[in-house]
């Protein structure tokens, strides 16, 4: 398939697709780390479209992704029609991980990493694809160094991608992702430092279930031991102090454990405790290089 000149994608936006297209073409074969976000659906979608049953998605299911995504997951799969694949990863079990420091992100992808490269040999291809794109490299994404250790391709980055072209690919190309809220896993809602156990992670899961329920779509439940700050977009902070849901939600919370119940003014934002990182430097490189001592 390629997509039309009609107008309804910009032309270097179309101009990317098709190289992205001829890409994946070029692989014959690959593995696709799949989440079930708005970057990795899109990737598996152009994947299929490139190569057919030689594209599979693989989920990886551990205490740090919610129950919701991975059912999530699952749908989004079956709608595209690619072959998929569930697996568990242990990123929780191992102490560099679960101590939470700044590159956190950096153990997590390494395990999913190497889970991933024995099924690509059953598969009988090298090509291990993620769905990493242009706007993480403004961030600091310490998973990246991961991939870039394990030869593990990131083409929508490759190629020039931002998320607005992917969400403006996405809906032409009839995905329902193409509005989605950003997801990160379960364990970006604890600031560095704060240790990361499967108890803990469960506790924000439904907490955050709760809003999800209540219908709210784009929100985060940031966890400060026995507080939880609460982050949802600025139109959505009037719904969430009306009386009724604010009593229920603050009894809900309490019973899952956490003592005081905030709501942070500045609305929000992915990454936000990223900012905390800042002031730990240079701790994200000396911790980077201790672990491969």
């Amino acid at each position: 398939m390629s997509v039309s000149s009609n107008g309804e994608i910009e032309p270097q936006v179309r101009e990317k697709f098709e190289r992205l297209l001829s890409y994946l073409r070029e692989l014959k074969k690959a593995v696709i780390a799949f989440s079930g976000g708005v970057d990795s659906t899109f990737l598996v979608k152009v994947a299929h479209m490139a190569l057919g049953d030689g594209a599979l998605a693989v989920t990886a299911c551990s205490p740090s992704y919610p129950e919701a995504e991975l059912k999530e997951a699952i749908r989004l799969a079956q709608l595209i029609g690619v072959r998929h694949r569930i697996i568990q990863t242990e990123e929780v079990s191992d102490p560099r991980y679960a101590a939470n420091p700044p590159n956190r992100c950096y153990f997590c992808k390494s395990e999913l990493f190497e889970k991933l490269a024995p099924i690509a040999q059953e598969e009988g291809t090298e090509h291990i694809l993620y769905g990493a794109i242009s706007d993480d490299l403004l961030d600091y994404r310490p998973g990246q160094e991961a991939a870039k250790e394990r030869g593990i391709k990131a083409p929508l980055a490759e190629l020039g991608f931002f998320k607005d072209e992917i969400r403006q690919l996405s809906r032409y190309l009839g995905l329902p992702t193409w509005d989605k809220p950003s997801f990160a896993c379960l364990s970006s809602r604890f600031p560095p430092g704060v240790a990361i156990t499967p108890e803990r992670l469960r506790q924000v899961e439904m907490a955050e279930d709760f809003l999800r329920r209540e219908g709210f779509r784009a929100f985060r439940v940031r966890y400060h031991e026995v507080i939880a700050r609460i982050e949802v977009p600025q139109e959505d902070m009037v719904r969430i102090l009306d009386d009724d849901l604010r009593n229920r939600l603050v009894k809900y919370f309490r019973q899952l454990g956490f003592i005081f119940v905030t709501l942070d003014l500045a609305g929000l934002k992915s990454g936000s405790l990223n900012q905390l990182i800042s002031s730990l430097s240079p701790l994200p490189l000396a911790m980077k290089d201790s672990q491969k001592e």
